[in-house]
């Protein structure tokens, strides 16, 4: 890779939620929080970005990579989305830009070739949700809760219309019949979604270590903890720690998501009613 510059890639974005329970992404719901339209889901975005460091490590990183993203502002349907990616001492440093704005941040990174492989979680999987979820709150997402989900797998014609929404056109993905990264950040959306009812809530930051591919056809399961439920800006914001494994195998993914699941308007509206 050339060090001068960033490496560019450009993608036209596609609100892919749109007709979701979570409905920061619709078009009038966004409006009213005061953005121009739908939110790109944020898991979206980290799968924009992974293109990069993919391109850049190949099918090792699904092993020994990983990557953190902070999103800052919304990416619109329709709309470009730069992906740029510099090298630097820790691996690549990469900016998700679209009309002008800063819309993400993150660092992808290649550990070690010695670095220890990682430990399955001590729980009895698959943990399910519950048949009814609570309304999501301060004590329904209480630091400490265990979140589990329905168990996933993910075939080709699944990834191939994953891959088609995210418009990504490697073809690792199929050659090796690999589930691509958004798909797995995506479970830890369902640790939220499958757990509490939720009001329209916002993906703002994750941090992703991949310790192994997840293939087609595995069955793909997901333990989860709340560490953290704070206010920030006025915002109520939740932090999960998730690990996904393969066919009750080892850990292949450990993921650290960060999510805001009631916007400060939430709560000024609730305190004018």
């Amino acid at each position: 890779m050339d060090t001068s510059s960033p490496v560019l890639y450009r993608v036209e974005a596609f609100n892919t939620a749109a007709a979701s329970e979570n409905r920061i992404h619709d078009d009038e719901t966004a409006r009213r929080f005061g953005f121009r339209g739908g939110l790109v889901p944020g898991v979206e975005v980290y799968a924009y970005m992974a293109h990069m460091p993919v391109q850049r490590f190949g099918e090792v990183w699904f092993e020994r990579g990983g990557m953190e993203c902070r999103f800052l502002k919304p990416v619109y349907d329709g709309r470009v989305a730069t992906i740029s990616a510099d090298e630097d001492v820790n691996g690549l440093a990469l900016r998700v830009e679209s009309e002008g704005e800063l819309c993400a941040t993150g660092q992808a990174w290649l550990r070690d070739i010695a670095a220890p492989a990682a430990p399955r979680p001590d729980v009895n999987l698959p943990l399910r949700p519950p048949v009814h979820r609570p309304e999501a709150s301060e004590t329904s997402l209480a630091p400490g809760k265990v979140l589990g989900i329905e168990p996933v797998v993910i075939d080709e014609a699944t990834l191939a219309q994953y891959l088609s929404d995210i418009r990504e056109k490697e073809p690792l993905y199929a050659r090796a019949k690999l589930v691509h990264p958004g798909q797995i950040l995506r479970l830890a959306n369902l640790a939220l979604l499958q757990n509490v009812k939720l009001g329209p809530w916002i993906h703002i930051g994750s941090r992703v270590e991949n310790f192994g591919p997840a293939r087609l056809r595995n069955r793909l399961a997901l333990y989860a903890q709340i560490t953290s439920n704070h206010k920030h800006k006025g915002h109520d914001i939740v932090e999960i720690d998730a690990k996904v494994l393969a066919n009750h195998d080892s850990m292949i993914t450990q993921i650290k998501h960060l999510a805001i699941w009631r916007p400060r308007q939430m709560a000024e509206n609730a305190a004018r009613n």
